[in-house]
């Protein structure tokens, strides 16, 4: 049985082509000329769910840095678009990423996977 709404909420989840991650990952979030940081709880290689005090609607542009532990060179994605946003969380499409980009952020996920996957054992 469906509750008023989920029909919505699984629709939605059925359009995503990207496998998506539990992750914690530091952010800094630039709009405009300044740079702010934020939490990304989730990834994928189409975008993300962040928590930041950035000021965001849905259509604006933003430029997303992830900070790998570990990692000299964040992972830096120039095009990400807000898709919504709840309070202080959004989430973003990643327009358009570098392949060296998108390899790195592959890895992050798959590492993040492997480390959910520890939890569960």
């Amino acid at each position: 049985m469906l509750f008023p709404g989920e029909r919505g909420i699984l629709a939605f989840m059925e359009r995503r082509r990207h496998r998506r991650v539990s992750a914690q990952v530091k952010s800094l979030l630039r709009a405009n000329s300044h740079e702010v940081e934020g939490e990304a709880l989730d990834l994928s290689l189409g975008g993300a769910r962040i928590e930041s005090s950035l000021e965001v609607h849905p259509g604006k542009q933003i430029a997303v840095k992830l900070i790998v532990p570990g990692d000299d060179t964040p992972i830096l994605i120039e095009q990400a678009r807000v898709q919504w946003t709840v309070d202080r969380t959004f989430g973003v499409r990643f327009v358009d990423v570098r392949q060296q980009e998108m390899d790195e952020l592959e890895q992050l996920i798959d590492e993040c996977i492997a480390l959910d996957e520890g939890r569960e054992a």
